[in-house]
């Protein structure tokens, strides 16, 4: 049976490590929205994620939150997707021992902001106490500032937004906390003692609890510093410890199905098939001409026919230096350099160059795919494909860095409707390397 509540004085706790956030681009006061719920009011905000965790469902040795999708730590994705919200100041990220240093490189190799680390405990709740203790004002040697409103979110929850983030804020600025629940999939039940069935919930009536959650400061530190060691040990809802020991009802919020949580080895798979979708949303055509009848214009129309729900851009070759930089800050990690000739083997240089400079590749795997048009009539296949052997020596390298090069050969033929089922071919394996972002196509010559 639990125990009653223990009141006693918070545990000693500091920050370990953190980067300044008087740096930040952004203020850090919560902006105004028409979503707002009347009474809301701007504020200080923090966020806190507990990543002490081990993974045991997962079944692997790596924590879940180390684990790499796109060979990337899945902590990092959810930490890019923190900071993108510039309204939050201080993130806590509340890590075990042995991972601090894994951790601090984590955040020195993404170019990680406004994070700071705190040592976490042995349970969930203990770790989300250490990270509440780090933004606390009357724990020592700490340099942060007490925000009015924390967060606490997953670390294996990559794909939180901006609204949830700003609703769950708002609402928990209105009622003292708030939190995002989503629609039971899975009727719960209740088993006896003897294995058998002993009552069902309605699952109409019921809501799983998903995260973020977001609390006015004071009633969730309050909450931790008199939470019973049995709750502190066993317990799993942040909503329920403000309800219990702060008598604060929380605002329940729907949130998006994005909200899952990475727990089993196929949620890392599901987690990587849909950051590959997000990342290939947008393709950049460069191109030789402007020129509406040239085969480049013609494969841009194809790509656009046949990749109905993709973003086709695209620039002149001769204007790359300029333009590339707009497709870098537009965050584009596809480009199709169409119409290149064997002698542009320094062109093509200097463009993975400027990529490579970016912070693109660092983030996530940039594709890149030469396009050639030959007439195989005219030119043996054979002799073209050795024209374009430094391909082979030249994705090897930038592979290196994240960067995905490869080659597409397209039968330029004079006949209309042969040149059309190539350029079709073309787009399908253009659209096939960009979805699937395979390191094993990196430097193929394939032909369309």
């Amino acid at each position: 049976m639990e125990p009653g509540p223990l009141s006693r004085p918070a545990e000693q706790g500091r920050c370990v490590s953190g980067s300044p956030s008087a740096g930040a681009a952004c203020p850090a006061s919560l902006p105004s929205t028409a979503g707002a719920e009347p009474g809301s009011r701007p504020a200080a905000v923090a966020a806190v994620l507990p990543a002490g965790g081990c993974g045991e469902r997962m079944g692997v040795r790596t924590p879940k939150q180390f684990c790499r999708v796109l060979e990337r730590p899945l902590i990092s994705y959810t930490l890019q997707a923190l900071e993108r919200v510039c309204w939050i100041k201080d993130i806590v990220v509340a890590v075990t021992r042995e991972n601090m240093e894994a951790m601090r490189n984590i955040i020195q190799r993404y170019g990680h902001k406004r994070i700071s680390l705190a040592e976490a405990g042995a349970t969930r709740h203990r770790s989300i106490f250490n990270g509440l203790k780090a933004l606390a004002e009357d724990q020592p040697d700490c340099k942060l500032t007490k925000p009015e409103v924390v967060i606490i979110h997953d670390a294996v929850r990559p794909f939180v937004d901006e609204d949830i983030l700003l609703r769950v804020v708002t609402a928990a600025n209105e009622h003292g906390a708030a939190g995002a629940i989503r629609p039971l999939v899975s009727t719960v039940i209740s088993p006896s003692a003897d294995g058998c069935l002993d009552h069902s919930l309605d699952r109409a009536k019921h809501r799983a609890s998903e995260m973020p959650q977001a609390f006015l400061f004071d009633v969730i530190y309050e909450a931790y510093q008199q939470c019973s060691d049995y709750d502190l040990e066993f317990g799993t809802e942040c909503l329920q410890l403000a309800l219990k020991y702060c008598h604060t009802k929380a605002k329940l919020l729907e949130g998006s199905p994005d909200l899952w949580k990475v727990t089993y080895k196929q949620d890392l798979y599901a987690a990587e098939s849909m950051i590959k979708e997000k990342i290939s949303q947008e393709i950049c055509v460069i191109e030789n001409t402007k020129d509406e009848e040239s085969v480049g214009y013609l494969l841009k129309e194809v790509l656009r026919n046949e990749l109905n729900f993709v973003n086709i851009t695209s620039t002149p070759l001769e204007h790359t230096g300029g333009n590339i930089q707009n497709f870098l800050i537009a965050q584009c990690y596809s480009f199709i350099c169409v119409n290149v000739v064997s002698s542009n083997f320094q062109e093509t240089q200097k463009f993975l160059g400027t990529l490579e400079e970016s912070s693109l590749p660092l983030l996530y795997p940039v594709v890149v795919v030469l396009v050639y048009f030959l007439d195989l009539t005219l030119v043996p296949l054979t002799q073209e494909m050795e024209n374009l052997m430094w391909i082979r020596e030249l994705a090897k390298e930038v592979k290196k860095r994240n960067v995905l090069l490869s080659g597409l050969l397209i039968n330029y033929s004079q006949d209309e409707q042969k040149l059309q089922e190539s350029l079709r071919q073309g787009a399908s394996i253009i659209g096939a390397l960009v979805k699937e972002r395979s390191s094993a196509l990196a430097g193929q010559l394939l032909v369309a």
